[in-house]
């Protein structure tokens, strides 16, 4: 007869081998993001008629290139909330690799993508900036913030998405 006793701890032993081979072994070589895109400004506040540089950076954390990347911007749900914020995207460079930059097109609100140049190549990075022009007529003491989502194509034929990804606020004062 066998004892109840060492059938549970027989199951016991299954189980935590069971978890110990599939359910922490993910954990424990979790990757980072195939890619990401990270936000900053130059600046947190600025006046009516000032302007913003909205700065986008996609790093390739993958071992194989991006081939492609669609990418939308669009005002977050405060700042759609306040018509009396006015502003606009009025310029675009692209930071490339070797540290130079050229403009770009597109400003949004989708196909930014585009910007980000051809191919970014494993551990590397792109940058976008964009110029957040605010009208002379702006209203005052509200935020300006937007939010991105982004797919991205590997040379591998993966891909990968991402968002929401939001930008800091920018504080638009009175003088």
């Amino acid at each position: 007869m066998r004892s109840p006793l060492l059938r549970r701890l027989g199951l016991t032993a299954v189980l935590a081998v069971v978890l110990a081979v599939f359910g922490f072994s993910t954990i424990a070589s979790a990757d980072p993001d195939p890619a990401a895109l990270t936000f900053s400004t130059d600046s947190a506040t600025t006046t009516p008629g000032g302007s913003v540089k909205l700065s986008m950076t996609l790093t390739n954390n993958k071992t194989y290139d991006v081939l492609f990347v669609y990418q939308t911007i669009d005002p977050t749900w405060l700042t759609t909330q306040r018509p009396d914020l006015k502003y606009s995207f009025s310029g675009c460079t692209l930071a490339a690799a070797d540290g130079t930059s050229t403009s770009c097109s597109g400003t949004g609100p989708t196909n930014l993508g585009t910007n980000y140049g051809a191919t970014i190549p494993p551990g590397q990075s792109r940058t976008v900036t964009l110029t957040l022009q605010v009208a002379a007529d702006s209203g005052c003491n509200g935020n300006i913030g937007f939010y991105s989502y982004f797919y991205a194509e590997f040379s591998d034929g993966t891909n990968s998405s991402g968002g929401p990804v939001y930008t800091p606020e920018t504080r638009v004062l009175c003088a």
